[in-house]
């Protein structure tokens, strides 16, 4: 039974708008420290927790939870694209134990992925199908949103069924941390948007594709320049969410509710959510001991960009 944790912010502007190289140089260290530490785990299967954009999940049929039997990524942003290692069978008995658990999640043959998927696979594993894969997601933007609690209990049942493997299980968690970008939101939009969300933005014509994207990146050009543009950054919350996870305090999340956690930290810190699924999921493996913990808020990412890892603490 052997299981590592990295929990990871992504972001889409990565390469398109950029803070200073120094701030790229210290972000790239901690990616390749991390990586190295993965490495020499020499994982034999992810569990990869994250979120989507309105690239693969819409109104159309939106869970709070759903896990890949099959997963492809389509490559926005100029992330990587194409089929994920999934082992069907493992996703299946993973599926299932969840539901046994009490947890209601859907599963999908046909899962698809955008760059809070793809990103962390590139930048922690070299790629796509490195190691097979189960990707989980969990619903971050598209309201009604799971709670802190609900998010914590899939995680839990997730890795009550990954500690019975015979296998080298890393645990993934992607997204956050405080953030709040363009993102449209239903109840907002009507016409062609709202159809988008509904399901039709599954397929995005190309020109509405490269449309979407230079939206996001003009948004972070106006973020750098006017941080009242957006909902700002909140480096306190981000602080203090690292430290619940680092202490094991996950229980106290359950207090905090959607509504104050937008208010917070912006209406796609819901992403962290991701983070507090892979930490329930290594605390079902016994105490756990956090370590290289990262922060920085970047405007030019529109994010509070963080990094944390952990490991089980072995018996003595």
């Amino acid at each position: 039974m052997s299981v590592y944790l990295h929990c990871l912010s992504h972001t889409p502007l990565m390469g398109h708008v950029d803070p200073a190289q120094q701030v790229l140089d210290e972000v790239a260290a901690v990616v390749r420290d991390a990586r190295q530490r993965i490495a020499q785990f020499d994982p034999e299967l992810v569990i990869l927790f994250s979120p989507d954009h309105y690239n693969g999940f819409f109104y159309d049929v939106m869970p709070s939870f759903c896990i890949g039997m099959a997963a492809h990524a389509i490559g926005d942003f100029g992330t990587l694209a194409g089929p994920l290692s999934v082992p069907q069978e493992l996703a299946e008995s993973c599926a299932a134990a969840v539901l046994d658990a009490g947890v209601d999640s859907a599963v999908s043959y046909r899962m698809q992925l955008d760059h809070g998927s793809a990103q962390p696979l590139e930048m922690l594993l070299g790629g796509l199908r490195e190691v097979p894969v189960i990707p989980v997601f969990i619903n971050s933007v598209a309201t009604p949103l799971p709670s802190f609690q609900r998010a914590r209990l899939l995680g839990e049942a997730i890795g009550r069924w990954a500690s019975t493997l015979d296998k080298r299980v890393l645990l993934l968690g992607s997204g956050g941390l405080s953030h709040q970008p363009p993102v449209p939101e239903l109840a907002k939009v009507e016409g062609l948007m709202a159809d988008r969300l509904k399901g039709s933005g599954r397929h995005l014509p190309a020109d509405e594709r490269e449309a979407r994207t230079q939206r996001v990146i003009l948004a972070a050009q106006r973020f750098v320049q006017d941080q009242g543009s957006l909902h700002p950054l909140n480096p306190e919350w981000d602080q203090h969410f690292l430290s619940l996870l680092e202490q094991g305090r996950l229980n106290e999340l359950d207090a905090v509710t959607n509504a104050e956690l937008s208010a917070l930290a912006g209406k796609s810190t819901h992403e962290i959510k991701t983070w507090v699924a892979a930490f329930a999921a290594l605390s079902m493996y016994g105490p756990y001991q956090a370590s290289d913990r990262y922060y920085r808020p970047i405007p030019e990412w529109i994010a509070g960009f963080g990094s944390l890892s952990a490991g089980r603490v072995e018996p003595v």
